[in-house]
């Protein structure tokens, strides 16, 4: 099978496409014909071995895993012993989490691990960017900041994965959503259902007092510190992006009337992933979540998806393709059109 591997840390083209055997499921594990898998920060970040403490998960002096990629959607094609939650055929899409192993034609996982039937009315490359932005934007808008009906919650990089996603779900949770993005991305957040959206280069949300409810920061641009003014008393600010600042903030910030807050969401157990896969396949097939799209690429082009999620403006997810069908259409979808339009496989 073709695999997307690098053996080195360094720029986008230490990622290169090669040959490697095709897995036999053992027991309990089902190995699914990948379709679409993302390519997200985490990759960029395992590929670059940066910032730094990305080390200490991927390989302190070189990478631990060659092949990467976490989000995937594909079809079962063969099953272990024992295995009773799918069945050859199955459509299927999840998360490999640290494991990796997704930019591929075939990968393993445990019928046990974060991984559900898909439903038909998703297509292979829109559950693919689901799983890299709405598997995080949920547990924080909904187990860190609480979100409920009436809140009024700001989302900054409302353009990315998590931000895009967590502008829907926001809405979903009942919220008034405020979405902040770059002038090129402000008429695809308001499609996404966003009640106001701020192009940062005209306007600084961090002057607003007392404003919000929740300020999600899905991208690491902003700081507590400044945007503490801009919450309400008993709000919390949310951020995706660690560091020593936030991690002391967060522990001191439960002294006063404003937290703040990081979780490391691709580190949760499957069995938590799991019911949230599950809500988020049946939204989507309702209409209620689309994910938008910056490019989808064949698995020969990964290098270039590198660098777009490096460039760090990307509108919604990089998605590579492996089916046969896919290769021969190429990069399928206008940049972060946010329509399902792929047909079921």
């Amino acid at each position: 099978m073709r695999v997307a591997a690098y053996e080195r840390y360094g720029p986008p083209e230490v990622v290169a496409v090669s040959e490697r055997p095709e897995p036999v499921p053992g027991e309990g594990q089902v190995r699914v014909r990948v379709h679409a898998a993302v390519v997200g920060s985490s990759d960029s970040a395992a590929r670059s071995g940066t910032p730094w403490f990305a080390r200490l998960a991927f390989g302190l002096r070189a990478p631990k895993r060659h092949v990467l990629g976490s989000e995937f959607a594909g079809v079962v094609d063969a099953v272990g012993p024992g295995v009773t939650r799918f069945a050859v055929g199955d459509r299927a899409f999840g998360a490999t989490g640290i494991d990796l192993g997704a930019h591929a034609e075939h990968v393993l996982v445990a019928e046990s691990g974060a991984v559900v039937r898909l439903p038909d009315e998703v297509g292979m490359a829109d559950a693919a960017a689901i799983c890299d932005g709405a598997l995080t934007a949920l547990p924080f808008l909904r187990d860190a900041g609480h979100v409920r009906p009436g809140d009024r919650v700001l989302v900054n990089g409302a353009s990315g994965s998590v931000g895009a996603a967590a502008v829907q779900l926001a809405k979903h949770l009942g919220a008034e959503v405020t979405a902040v993005c770059g002038p090129t991305h402000v008429e695809l957040i308001g499609r996404l259902g966003a009640d106001r959206v701020i192009d940062y280069t005209r306007e600084d949300f961090t002057q607003a007092r007392g404003e919000y409810d929740v300020i999600f920061d899905a991208v690491g641009k902003s700081t507590f510190r400044r945007c503490r003014r801009a919450l309400l008393a008993g709000g919390s600010f949310l951020t995706t992006v660690p560091s020593w600042a936030i991690m002391f903030q967060q522990l001191t910030s439960k002294l006063g009337s404003r937290r703040a807050v990081i979780m490391f969401t691709g580190l949760r157990k499957d069995a938590e992933k799991l019911p949230d896969l599950e809500e988020l396949g049946t939204l989507a097939a309702a209409g209620g979540l689309r994910p938008p799209i910056e490019r989808v690429l064949p698995l020969e082009q990964i290098a270039a998806g590198h660098r777009i999620v490096d460039c760090g403006h990307k509108g919604g997810s990089v998605v590579v393709t492996m089916a046969p069908a896919e290769h021969r259409a190429g990069p399928s979808r206008p940049a972060a059109s946010g329509r399902m339009t792929e047909p079921a496989s």
